[in-house]
């Protein structure tokens, strides 16, 4: 059932070419950009501030030759949300998180669209970081967000320019901050709350309000269905999100919820950065976006569950993502010169 879930999923997918964006995409900038762009000179110093308190660049070795500009050049953003509850602390107290959401959107500055790929966190990848194969959600557990980025470059042979991790309590404490938002829950279900209490969150399938824990319940859920149902979830509360964003109530609580979304969120993107990304949103025939997602079926290795992506699915996925970003034969070559071959060892102790 479930792999006919994704195979369905997939084909309609490639159906949808070229919609108009949700806004949901970059929530997490969106949130900060609405403030500084209409409502004046308190909002916009609000919001430069925010995105000034989020700026955490990383030392790491760039696969471009030169420093991008997002202004005039095809760029990549690495979208990256963990969850960092109590379980995932060790002894000393610092917290390893895995990456629940992975999501790489290119954007083509001449076309002014955007190619948006989720990766199932369970896909069972090569890890630079460990040297063998492992699923990617464990990527971010050894190494953080460079290990996470080194791992998608790997993956997919293209260079990451940016990234944004959102950690999920953002998405309660955004709501929470919004006075809660309105979405049509598509099952009922049971969930374990933010502070891992098994059973505190009940939701009734339908249409109702939510506050800031029954959003992160529904958005992490794994329970009922598969990663690929999980991200649809998740698309549902980010476009609530951004509807409550931008309505007239929404609007009052800007200040609210600009400080929410600084609170949990890193990026790279400067407040420059993230300004010229307003050039996509406002483009003469809106925003576009084609969804992308990698093709693959359950498996397992030495007993533990795994996502086996599709080869040949994933070197067409590849090359859409490379033409989007005009990548060059050249860099190209020099890519696949320095992929690992040996993928095969899985040496992890985790789930």
């Amino acid at each position: 059932m479930a792999n006919n879930t994704r195979e369905t999923y997939i084909k309609d997918t490639k159906k949808k070419k070229r919609k108009k964006v949700k806004l949901f995409i970059f929530v997490p900038l969106l949130v900060i950009l609405i403030a500084g762009i209409g409502y004046g000179a308190t909002l916009y110093s609000k919001a430069k501030s925010v995105a000034d308190d989020s700026y955490e660049p990383i030392d790491r070795d760039s696969k471009r030759d030169a420093r991008v500009d997002p202004n005039i050049d095809d760029v990549s953003i690495l979208f990256i949300g963990v969850d960092d509850s109590e379980k995932r602390s060790n002894q000393s107290g610092t917290t390893r998180s895995r990456s629940d959401a992975l999501m790489v959107a290119t954007l083509n500055e001449k076309e002014k669209s955007v190619k948006l790929l989720s990766i199932p966190r369970d896909s069972y990848v090569y890890i630079p970081e460990r040297g063998y194969s492992d699923k990617i959600t464990h990527a971010h557990y050894f190494g953080g967000v460079t290990s996470t980025l080194d791992t998608v470059e790997e993956l997919l042979e293209i260079p990451i320019d940016y990234y944004v991790k959102m950690n999920f309590d953002a998405f309660m404490d955004v709501v929470d901050a919004l006075g809660g938002i309105d979405v049509d829950v598509p099952v009922t279900f049971t969930e374990q709350n933010s502070k891992d209490k098994a059973g505190a969150i009940h939701l009734e399938q339908g249409y109702q309000e939510l506050d800031g824990e029954q959003a992160l319940a529904l958005a992490r859920t794994r329970k009922i269905d598969n990663d690929i149902e999980r991200g649809k979830r998740q698309q549902l509360i980010m476009q609530a999100i951004m509807k409550k964003a931008i309505s007239v109530e929404g609007i009052t609580k800007y200040s609210k919820v600009m400080e929410a979304v600084g609170s949990n969120m890193t990026t790279d993107l400067s407040f420059s950065d993230m300004q010229s990304l307003i050039a996509y949103a406002t483009a003469d025939n809106g925003l576009q976006v084609e969804t992308l997602t990698l093709a693959g079926t359950d498996g397992r290795v030495d007993g533990k569950y795994i996502y086996q992506l599709d080869e040949t699915a994933l070197a067409e996925t590849k090359s859409v993502l490379q033409q989007h970003l005009g990548l060059n034969s050249s860099f190209l070559s020099d890519s696949n010169d320095s992929t690992e071959t040996d993928s095969t060892t899985d040496s992890s102790t985790l789930n």
